[in-house]
Parts: C-alpha cells; sequence; structure tokens
C-alpha cells in the first residue's frame, strides 16, 4: 500500500464569529446547546481568560472568553454575544462568541490542515475548510481547555499485575492525535507504564509510520487514533487499516474527545476494537492491557 486515498465521513460545523466577523467553527457533536449570555459571577484568582461562572439548570458553568483565550480583541459588548455550550473530555464550559451563524455539513476530506502563516489563532486551530468560498477555521477547543486548565498529570497506576505489566511491555504502540496536548497526554501516560510509542499528527502520517516500521522489530501491533483528523479521520483510518492485508489484524483503539458512547456503534462498524473517551489514564491504561493480551493471544 504505497498510496492512501482518505476515505470520507460526514461531519457537521457550528460556524461562529468572534469581534473581528472572522468565521471560525466547532464540531457540532461538541455542542450541547446554544444560549444568550447569562450574569455571571467572577471569580477572585481565576484564569484571566475565565469571564465567570453561569449557573444553568442549577449547575455550575465555567464561561471562557474565547477571543481572550485566543489572543483576539475583546467584544464590543462584553455582556453580549452568546454561550456555546460545549461538551468535551468528560465536561461541560461555555464559551463566549459573538454570535452563531450558522450550521454546514461537510465531508472529513474537506478539513485540510492549517496552512503555515494563517494567523496567530494557528496553534488553536486542527484544520481548515471552505464555505460559500470563504477560509473556515476549525478551533482546537481541547487545547483552548487545556491553556485554562490542564489536565491533572496522573501517576502511572500501581495495581497492574507482573502479567499484565509483562504482556503491556511487549505492545508496539503507534499513537495518532492531530491535538498536539492530547498526544502529549497520551504518551505521558505511556511513559508513565515505561513504554516508548511512535506518533503520528495524520493518518496518512500513521500509515508511512506503520510501512517504514512493517517487517522490523519494532513493527506496530496496537494503534490509538484520534477520531477527529483532517482529511482521514479515525474511521477512515480504520477501515483502511481493515482492508489491508499486512495490517488486517492490528488491534485499533479509537480514542475521543467525544462521548464515546455516540461513537461506538459507528467505531464497531469500521472495524475499530475499541473506543474510549479522553481523557483518563487509568482507563487508556485498561484499554491498553487488553489491546496487548489482545495481539500476543494473535502472536502479533
Amino acid at each position: 500500500m504505497s498510496t492512501t486515498k482518505a476515505r470520507a465521513d460526514s461531519l457537521s460545523l457550528l460556524l461562529f464569529t468572534l469581534r473581528s466577523g472572522k468565521l471560525m467553527a466547532i464540531n457540532l457533536l461538541k455542542v450541547s446547546e446554544i444560549i444568550p449570555c447569562p450574569p455571571l459571577t467572577k471569580l477572585p484568582e481565576s484564569h484571566p481568560h475565565v469571564k465567570g461562572i453561569a449557573t444553568l439548570r442549577g449547575a455550575s458553568l465555567s464561561v471562557i472568553d474565547l477571543s481572550r483565550a485566543l489572543g483576539e480583541m475583546p467584544l464590543q459588548d462584553p455582556n453580549g454575544g452568546c454561550l456555546i455550550v460545549t461538551d468535551v473530555s468528560r465536561s461541560k464550559q461555555g464559551l463566549h462568541v459573538q454570535a452563531v451563524s450558522k450550521i454546514v455539513h461537510c465531508l472529513t476530506t474537506d478539513i485540510r490542515p492549517p496552512p503555515y502563516g494563517s494567523g496567530g489563532n494557528r496553534s488553536f486551530i486542527t484544520g481548515v475548510t471552505q464555505v460559500e468560498g470563504g477560509l473556515v477555521q476549525v478551533l482546537d477547543i481541547e487545547k483552548v481547555i487545556h491553556g485554562i486548565a490542564p489536565a491533572p498529570v496522573e501517576a502511572a497506576p500501581t495495581d497492574l499485575t507482573m502479567e499484565e505489566a509483562e504482556v503491556l511491555g511487549n505492545a508496539r504502540i503507534l499513537v495518532v492525535d492531530d491535538s498536539q496536548v492530547a498526544l502529549q497526554q497520551s504518551v505521558h501516560t505511556l511513559r508513565n507504564l515505561g513504554l516508548t510509542c511512535h506518533t503520528a499528527r495524520s493518518a496518512k502520517e500513521a500509515i508511512d509510520v506503520l510501512l517504514e516500521l512493517q517487517g522490523t522489530a519494532q513493527q506496530i501491533n496496537v494503534v490509538v487514533s484520534d477520531i477527529e483528523m483532517s482529511e482521514m479521520d479515525g474511521y477512515a483510518l480504520t477501515r483502511t487499516l481493515r482492508e489491508t492485508p499486512d495490517f488486517q489484524e492490528l488491534y485499533v483503539l479509537l480514542h475521543t474527545s467525544l462521548d464515546s458512547a455516540m461513537n461506538s456503534e459507528k467505531a464497531r462498524l469500521a472495524g475499530a476494537d475499541s473506543v474510549l473517551t479522553k481523557f483518563s489514564s487509568p482507563e487508556l491504561t485498561k484499554c491498553l492491557v487488553i489491546a496487548a493480551q489482545t495481539v500476543a493471544q494473535k502472536g502479533l
């Protein structure tokens, strides 16, 4: 398999604007609701990019000033605009934006990696796409959240049996994720377990790594892949592996910031062995033990 054609899945994007009026987008599956900006309670010593806390149906919701988080000019009316309430990586937060524009539908192959020189927001962008002749940037919400409230560093589990630790040590793992933050979290967990791994920032790069290592002592037997990636997503990558004789038996764990319940059936149909919601180091460890046991039984 020297070349790979991206297999297209559909994707819905919510378009929104900040003060500049430039269109940005977020995966609609990450959005739970859109509401007018409610009264906020400012907390002392909170992060400067946190506007305050809103009360939503009796629950507290942290509200991020997205303009400040992205280094843009603040909204003209700091009390206006609306909140995009997101549900990402097991937590909810509100994104304060100027306005919500509309929902558009596209293919994952329509999302391209962000070009160099695309502006100061580039580090917070996972991809770009064309909508009605204009360029729309797709927000890396995980990186925005991590910059404000980094996930606590969890220690490596100490309750692994000797057998689990031994079989895990024989796993040769490739981690695929276009979000640098998410990639680092996964790699950190593996290092805490005393494991080394290969990494890739796209499905195409992942396939190149698999081809390069095929037939060597480092030949990959476990792939841990993000689902949302530009050009070729995790579902398409999984289908491609299942259709390629050399890679059909690889264990594929799809690792997503979305609720895994809504992705499990689609992951199964694509041929994935398992799906997990980011980010829990203990749960990732359990999934990797199962993966290592499975490939050991297959003799991979």
